[in-house]
């Protein structure tokens, strides 16, 4: 085998092998990225949660003060 044909498989070697390593490292980060990426997503989720329920607590209470005026006036009404 020629000197020319040894430098070229070992040089087409080292190419393959360094384009194995960067697809490798490349799909690692953009596996790590979406991990992250989905842990913001699932705090966020549960902000929005969260917020429902918030709202609805406050619908409840804002009818129960309604209640509440409304049984104020009809005692102010009441009295003497």
């Amino acid at each position: 085998m020629s000197d020319a044909i040894a430098v070229a498989l070992i040089g087409m070697a080292g190419s393959g092998i360094g384009g194995f390593v960067g697809i490798v490292v490349s799909a690692r980060l953009t596996q790590y990225r979406l991990e992250q990426l989905e842990k913001k997503v699932q705090a966020h989720n549960n902000l929005i949660d969260r917020t429902y329920k918030l709202e609805e607590q406050q619908a409840v209470q804002e009818e129960q003060i309604k209640v509440v005026n409304h049984r104020l006036a009809d005692l102010e009404k009441a009295q003497p």
